[in-house]
């Protein structure tokens, strides 16, 4: 069986926005909404809780960088962040990335419950309360 290469990994330099030691960020070959972007650790490694606590840091100080380069490009209203760790949880890359999703104003009719929408049928908690 032939392995396939990490995207990731072979990923070409000049899609990088920026860097650190341990990690780096770019947009999103596939964006669900403008400024989506991706962090992502050098090393390869697949689940979060595989990374050290260097690479931890490492990503969560570009995270900060990603959303202040997508708040004056963009302006979003708020942002969903997420980890698909495992293929069981949606993860379809096998290396460590962290999703910052922009969200904007009437980009969904009811953007309630957010990341909770993985399970459509557990998200709306909040329909029997209302």
């Amino acid at each position: 069986m032939t392995e396939i290469a990490c995207p990731f990994c072979t990923l070409p330099s000049f899609r990088v926005l920026g860097e650190n030691l341990h990690a780096f960020w770019i947009r999103d070959g596939y964006p669900i909404s403008p400024g989506h972007s991706l962090i992502i650790p050098k090393r390869h490694v697949g689940s979060f809780f595989e990374a050290t606590p260097e690479e931890r840091a490492a990503l969560l100080t570009l995270l900060d960088e990603a959303r202040s380069n997508v708040e004056k490009e963009y302006q979003p209203d708020g942002y969903n962040i997420g980890i698909n760790d495992s293929a069981a949880a949606g993860q379809t890359v096998p290396h460590l990335h962290i999703h910052l999703i922009p969200r904007f104003h009437g980009d969904m009719k009811d953007p309630r419950g957010g990341v909770r929408w993985i399970i459509p049928a557990k998200a709306d908690y909040w329909s029997q309360r209302e």
